[in-house]
C-alpha cells in the first residue's frame, strides 16, 4: 500500500559511490536531489576498496582532498607480483601527472561516510537509507519516477530524471527491460581475510603459481585477500573442504604459514561472480543509467570504482544545467553515454583479453616459470608507467566542471597514452618477432644487431616522447 507521495528533480538510485557522488555534484549546482540507498548503512565487506589517483584528483577539484586524505587509509605508489618465481612489478604511480601519485586503500563505507557528509552539506542533497527502489513510474512512455519499499510501507517518488546507480544487479535496468551485452569471463573470485604481520608486503601482491592465482591487499592489520578460480569451481573447491582450501593458499604464499588455518568456516569466504557487460543503450527517456548499472567490471586493476565515479563526474558536467532549467532531453541523455562509452569500452578490452591469461595458468597446476617474453615485457622502458596510466587515471579521466584542469591537459593526456600504447604495440610485435628468429634458423649475429637496434630505437622513442 502506497502511504504517500514524494517527488525530486533528480532521483538517483542506489548509494554507492556513483550514486553518493553524483548526488554531491548535483547538488553543488543547485539541483534537487534524492539519493535511495536500500540498506541501513554503508557497512558491506568485500566491496571495491581502491581510491585511484583519477578520483583522487576530482577530490581536489572539488577541494575536500586535504579533509579526504585524514580518513585513515594506506597508500600505493606501485603494484607488483611473483609469476612463479619471478617478482616483478606491474605498474609505478609515482610519475603521474596528479596531486596524488598513489592509490589510496580505504574501505567502501568510510569512503561513502566521507562523501555523504560532504554533500549533506547542501541543502537540496536528500539521502535516504532503507528505501528499494523495485519498479519504475511511467506516464506518456516516458520513466517519472519510483517505486520504493520503506520500513513504513511502499512510496512512490517522481522525478524530472532517474539515474540508476544500483550495481551490477540494477532492479532500474531490469525494471526498464535495456538489453545487455555480456561478454565471457571465465573467472571468479573468492574473497576472505587473513591477518598482517609485520614484514609481509606492503603493496598489492599478485602471486601466480601451481595454477592458481591470489591477490592481497593491505588493509592494515590484515590483508583482503582475493583468490581466483575457474568460473563455477567455487562447489567442488569446498567438496575438497576446507584443509585443502587453507592448504592451496599456504601453496601459493609459503610465508602466510599457518595464518592459512584463520579460514575456519565457509562463511568465512564470499563469492563474486565475476561478470563484465554492458548496456547497449544506457537511458530511455527520463531514465539513465552509470555505473556497474551500465557496465559491470572485473575486479582486475580495481577500476570499477573509479569508472564509476568518472561516470558520475561527466554526469553532472553534462546535465545539471539542464536539470536546474528543467530542459532534460533524450538527446542530453545520450551525450552521456557518447561521453563515457569509449573509456569503458577501452577498459573492458583490457580486461576481456587478461582474462584469456588465466585460461592457461588453470591448465598448468605444476611449478610455473615465467617466460622470457613476460620478463622481457615488464622490463621495457616505459612500460610501468604505461599501465599505472591505465590503472590510476583510465582512457578518460574526467573533471569537474569549472575546476582549474584545462581541457589542454586532457588532450595531453590523451596523446602520451596514445603514443604509449602505439609503442608498447610495437615492442609487442618486436618481442613475437624475436620469438619468431629464435625458433627459425636465423640465429646469428645479424639477428643479434636487429634486436639491438629494434631496442635502440625503441628508447629513443620514449625518451622523444
Amino acid at each position: 500500500m502506497t502511504i504517500n507521495n514524494l517527488s525530486t528533480t533528480c532521483c538517483i538510485v542506489g548509494g554507492g559511490p556513483a550514486g553518493v557522488m553524483l548526488g554531491y555534484l548535483l547538488a553543488r549546482k543547485g539541483v534537487q536531489v534524492t539519493v535511495l540507498e536500500k540498506h541501513k548503512d554503508f557497512f558491506r565487506d568485500f566491496r571495491g576498496d581502491t581510491v585511484h589517483p583519477s578520483t583522487l584528483e576530482v577530490m581536489y577539484e572539488l577541494g575536500i582532498l586535504d579533509d579526504f586524505l585524514r580518513v585513515p587509509h594506506q597508500q600505493l605508489t606501485s603494484v607488483g607480483g611473483v609469476l612463479g618465481g619471478f617478482p616483478f612489478k606491474a605498474a609505478d604511480f609515482s610519475h603521474l601527472p596528479t596531486h596524488c601519485k598513489f592509490v589510496a586503500l580505504m574501505p567502501q563505507w568510510d569512503f561513502l561516510d566521507f562523501l555523504s557528509a560532504k554533500a549533506k552539506q547542501y541543502r537540496s542533497f536528500e539521502l535516504r537509507m532503507q528505501h528499494e527502489a523495485f519498479d519504475l513510474l511511467r506516464e506518456n512512455g516516458r520513466i517519472t519516477g519510483v517505486k520504493i519499499k520503506t520500513p513504513d510501507g511502499q512510496v512512490d517518488l517522481r522525478a524530472d530524471l532517474v539515474v540508476g546507480c544500483d550495481g551490477r544487479h540494477s532492479s532500474v535496468r531490469q525494471a526498464a527491460g535495456f538489453e545487455v551485452l555480456e561478454f565471457g569471463v571465465p573467472i571468479d573470485v573468492l574473497w576472505f581475510h587473513i591477518r598482517r604481520q609485520p614484514g609481509d608486503p606492503d603493496e598489492v601482491l599478485g602471486s601466480i603459481n601451481y595454477g592458481k592465482a591470489l591477490i592481497l591487499i593491505n588493509r592494515g592489520d590484515y590483508f583482503q585477500a582475493g583468490y581466483i578460480v575457474r568460473k563455477g569451481s567455487f562447489e567442488a573447491i569446498q567438496a575438497q573442504g576446507l584443509e585443502a582450501f587453507q592448504n592451496s593458499i599456504r601453496q601459493i604464499a609459503p610465508y602466510l604459514g599457518e595464518r592459512c588455518r584463520e579460514i575456519r568456516d565457509w562463511d568465512q569466504v564470499k563469492l563474486l561472480t565475476v561478470q563484465i557487460n554492458r548496456l547497449r543503450q544506457w537511458y530511455q527517456p527520463g531514465l539513465l543509467c552509470i555505473g556497474d548499472a551500465a557496465h559491470a567490471m572485473s575486479p582486475a586493476g580495481g577500476v570499477g570504482i573509479n569508472l564509476a565515479i568518472q561516470d558520475a563526474v561527466a554526469t553532472a558536467n553534462l546535465l545539471a544545467d539542464a536539470l536546474c532549467e528543467g530542459r532534460v532531453t533524450t538527446a542530453t541523455l545520450a551525450s552521456v553515454q557518447q561521453r563515457r562509452e569509449f573509456p569503458t569500452r577501452a577498459t573492458q578490452t583490457v580486461q576481456v583479453n587478461a582474462h584469456r591469461a588465466f585460461d592457461y595458468i588453470f591448465r598448468h597446476p605444476g611449478p610455473m616459470q615465467a617466460p622470457w617474453q613476460f620478463k622481457l615485457a615488464v622490463a621495457l622502458p616505459g612500460v610501468q608507467r604505461l599501465s599505472a596510466r591505465v590503472i590510476g587515471m583510465g582512457f578518460r579521466p574526467e573533471h569537474v566542471a569549472g575546476a582549474a584542469s584545462a581541457p589542454n591537459r586532457e588532450r595531453k593526456r590523451l596523446v602520451k597514452i596514445a603514443v604509449a600504447l602505439g609503442l608498447l604495440g610495437a615492442a609487442a610485435a618486436l618481442i613475437c618477432a624475436v620469438e619468431a628468429k629464435v625458433r627459425g634458423r636465423c640465429q646469428d649475429s645479424k639477428t643479434l644487431c636487429w634486436i639491438a637496434s629494434g631496442r635502440a630505437t625503441y628508447d629513443t622513442q620514449i625518451q622523444a616522447s
